[in-house]
């Protein structure tokens, strides 16, 4: 494989917008949708993320890369991400000693084509001015309109159920057999810290593919339903609203995370909406309207809860949580259910632990149960 050196790359949007810079990671040419994400840290959690499967991430910190790869910091088995963007890449230094491996050699190992020395605040501020829409970064074409045409074939994400693409093959299990609490996830790309924060709270775990039928989930008894985060337009996965419709009729505890949070909202009838460019990020401001408490949240998303609709459910469904940025939806809950949602991650894989006590929710329903 080539060394990246000074060779150069360009990155085209669908707008017929062009950034040039130069080669990272591996060689190739790379299409998704753009999306950017705010954090400072966190990078190898966010590139293992299954909820960015099929885009390609922008990183508005300036580095990258400056504190290396450690293996057993990933949130899946594999990079996730299209492909990525950056200001300043530090390929080869690294700071942190128990880094196993740079992030160029990670990049090349997993095969993710990237861009760097690109004016990333422009590229930022051109997203937010005209929306998320589908790109290409290639470090082996210089024909622009060669790439543009590779361009046009890329499917939109509006539409698209990517939830398949990244769940589990086959059900396993996770934590101790012997533990209080028995919960089914059902898989649309789970992020593993989240997971890990059931099994903290004495969880036993055993986790489906995404479309697992009621009748199976039914057979293993669990104490709860888990709905993960993942990828892809929500409104595209009728398979798993209308299991999540058969979860709620069991009347046992439920609780969902990002993706999971929109498709409970869909079960119950209420619409998402593909959003302008999104929320991504580790510190996006969120207020519970129950608590009156606010708190600093880890964000994924491109699609969200319409927020139109919901007078028309206030009987059934109350808004627990409301962004204090856009007034977006960021959490729900089922008046005449178990059920509640957030659409922010708590399980703070990068980001800050404020929201962890909706876990400990979960387990007090089911112990009220």
């Amino acid at each position: 494989m080539d060394s990246i050196g000074d060779r150069p790359a360009v990155l085209i949007l669908e707008d017929g917008t062009i950034f040039h810079g130069k080669a990272a990671g591996a060689i190739g040419t790379t299409t998704g949708e753009i999306c950017f994400n705010t954090g400072m840290t966190g990078y190898q959690e966010i590139f293992t993320d299954p909820s960015y499967f099929g885009q390609i991430l922008v990183a508005t910190n300036v580095h990258i890369g400056n504190y290396g790869i450690k293996d057993e910091e990933v949130e899946s088995d594999s990079i996730k991400i299209s492909g990525f963007i950056c200001k300043n890449f530090t390929a080869t230094g690294y700071s942190r000693k128990m880094a196993d491996v740079s992030i160029q050699e990670y990049f090349e190992r997993e095969h993710l084509v990237a861009i760097q020395d690109v004016d990333t605040r422009a590229l930022v501020r051109h997203i937010r001015t005209r929306g998320a829409m589908n790109a290409i970064i290639s470090s082996e074409e210089s024909d622009i309109e060669a790439l543009k045409e590779q361009l046009k074939a890329t499917p939109s994400m509006d539409g698209l159920e990517l939830a398949s693409r990244v769940t589990t093959k086959e059900p396993y299990f996770m934590g101790n057999p012997n533990a209080k609490w028995k919960v089914a996830v059902l898989d649309f790309g789970t992020k593993r810290n989240i997971l890990n924060c059931f099994i903290e709270r004495d969880c036993f775990l055993r986790v489906f593919p995404a479309d697992t039928p009621m009748a199976e989930l039914k057979k293993w008894d669990p104490d709860g339903y888990f709905l993960s985060n993942g990828p892809g337009d929500p409104a595209a996965m009728e398979y798993a609203i209308v299991t999540i419709r058969e979860i709620l009729k069991e009347g046992k505890p439920t609780f969902g995370i990002c993706l999971g949070h929109q498709l409970l909202a869909l079960a119950v009838g209420i619409p998402t909406f593909k959003m302008h460019h999104g929320h991504r990020g580790i510190n996006h401001p969120v207020k519970n309207v129950i608590s009156g408490n606010c708190e600093i949240t880890s964000q994924n998303h491109g699609f969200g809860v319409d927020p139109s609709s919901m007078d028309k459910f206030a009987e059934t469904v109350e808004i627990t949580h409301r962004n204090l940025n856009d007034d977006s939806i960021e959490g729900i809950r089922l008046r005449q259910a178990p059920a509640y949602s957030v659409q922010y991650h708590p399980e703070a894989a990068p980001g800050p632990h404020d929201a962890r006590y909706l876990f400990d929710q979960f387990i007090e329903l089911m112990e009220n149960q």
